[in-house]
């Protein structure tokens, strides 16, 4: 029998309050569990950390560990720069080309963990503030991410990918058979691009009743299916189209516009409650105050 002393360090997410002044919001605050455990022939899996990874006279980046959907962890890699060598491209295996910080990325990111994929399909990060030479040259030519190296060929954007991944590899479906469904998820996928630039018109102009009006299209959406939290009942591609963007723009928001974009609509909150739950997501998710300083760096500064 063995005594072991486990001390668990994990990231606060969104967190549900009665109270209209604290709607569930992401939250950059850090818990700490000591645990005394006595049992005989088990194994211990470390919680997530931060790790370091160093290559003489070559930029650094920081991998992060994460908790796979599959119960084990993954180590996610360090981001990749103008220095660093290439993987072995088209060699047989699969890679999502992405970046830890771009909410387009995570959508595949997050597809790939849902369907299960995390040792199937490669996850090869890339620093887009230094990005190297060599990923447009050999292997994407529009230079951006995501893209999915796949079958000897590359693919790209976002929405295109995730439908891709969906179809092509094994895992639970995230499209539905219900033809309802179906439309309704196509006229959702066609708005994102409308709403995502909306919410980011209104914060660079000081001007919130857009931004009003695009969350309010949301509420609605999520209305219209009973069986479940998400815009369409069940869990599938439109809450992963839209769940990256969100994640911004709820802390940016309440941050340098004070404005709540739960208060008054609780099927949003209910949702952004139900996706904290999904362990695939949560992997993929960064620490706010990291976000919200990112974005007005982005936006504000060119005021």
């Amino acid at each position: 029998m063995a005594t072991l002393k486990v001390r668990l360090r994990s990231t606060a997410a969104f967190s549900p309050s009665p109270s209209p002044k604290s709607w569930p919001r992401i939250s950059d605050s850090l818990s700490k569990i000591s645990v005394t455990a006595r049992f005989p022939n088990a194994a211990v899996l470390s919680p997530p950390k931060l790790r370091l990874r160093a290559s003489p006279g070559k930029k650094t980046r920081a991998s992060v560990s994460a908790t796979m959907a599959t119960g084990g962890q993954e180590v996610l890699p360090p981001a990749l720069t103008s220095t660093s060598d290439p993987p072995p491209i088209f060699d047989g295996n699969t890679r999502l080309y992405i970046s830890y910080q771009c909410p387009y990325a995570q959508r595949a990111w997050i597809a790939r963990n849902c369907k299960g994929l995390e040792e199937k399909i490669q996850l090869v990060p890339i620093d887009l503030q230094d990005r190297p030479a060599w990923y447009k040259e050999k292997v994407y030519p529009a230079n951006k991410v995501p893209s999915l190296e796949h079958n000897n060929e590359v693919k790209g954007e976002s929405l295109d990918l995730i439908r891709y991944i969906d179809s092509h590899f094994e895992g639970p479906s995230l499209f539905p058979d219900d033809q309802a469904k179906k439309e309704f998820a196509e006229e959702l996928l066609s708005y994102t691009d409308t709403f995502n630039k909306s919410v980011f018109s209104s914060i660079k102009e000081d001007e919130i009743k857009a931004a009003g009006a695009s969350f309010d299209y949301i509420e609605t959406a999520l209305s219209k299916f009973e069986d479940g939290p998400f815009f369409l009942g069940k869990f599938s591609l439109v809450d992963i189209a839209y769940v990256p963007f969100l994640e911004r723009f709820q802390p940016l928001l309440l941050d340098v516009k004070k404005y709540d974009i739960t208060a008054g609509r609780p099927k949003l909150a209910a949702w952004i409650e139900e996706m904290d739950k999904n362990a695939a997501y949560k992997q993929t998710r960064r620490d706010p105050k990291e976000l919200v300083e990112s974005y007005k760096r982005r936006f504000l500064a060119q005021k």
